[in-house]
């Protein structure tokens, strides 16, 4: 198996883990795998999760806490509604002329930590 597939494929691994744990996976952990170990411009990470996303990813996971009754299905449409608006809108902003990939790296940054802060620091 070539390194690049073997790459990709534990990146996957990783964010799958971490979306059924955590509900997390694309921007947490896909995006900066892509950048920091392979070495991919941040627009195209961010592009390239959002793509192995479309697929019903979260299906098994889904499954598994819907047995344990762990999931407000109302709650996920309407939640499901908003990550279609939101990320077309996310997708538009990020990818305007002006907007670079260095930019991105920033913003990111001050998303995790804004996160990071909160959960270590915040009750």
């Amino acid at each position: 198996m070539s390194n690049l597939l073997v790459q990709l494929l534990l990146i996957g691994l990783a964010a799958g883990v971490a979306g059924g744990m955590f509900g997390i996976g694309g921007g947490a952990i896909m995006v900066p795998a892509m950048v920091l170990l392979m070495g991919l411009d941040q627009k195209f990470a961010t592009g390239t999760s959002i793509a192995a996303q479309i697929l019903p990813i979260g299906l098994l996971g889904a499954a598994v806490y819907h047995r344990s009754g762990n999931i407000n299905f109302k709650y996920a449409v309407i939640i499901a509604v908003g990550l279609l608006v939101g990320n077309l809108f996310g997708a538009m902003f990020a990818n305007q002329p002006f907007i670079t990939s260095e930019t991105m790296k920033k913003l990111y940054g001050i998303f995790l930590l804004a996160i990071g802060f909160r959960y270590l620091f915040i009750r």
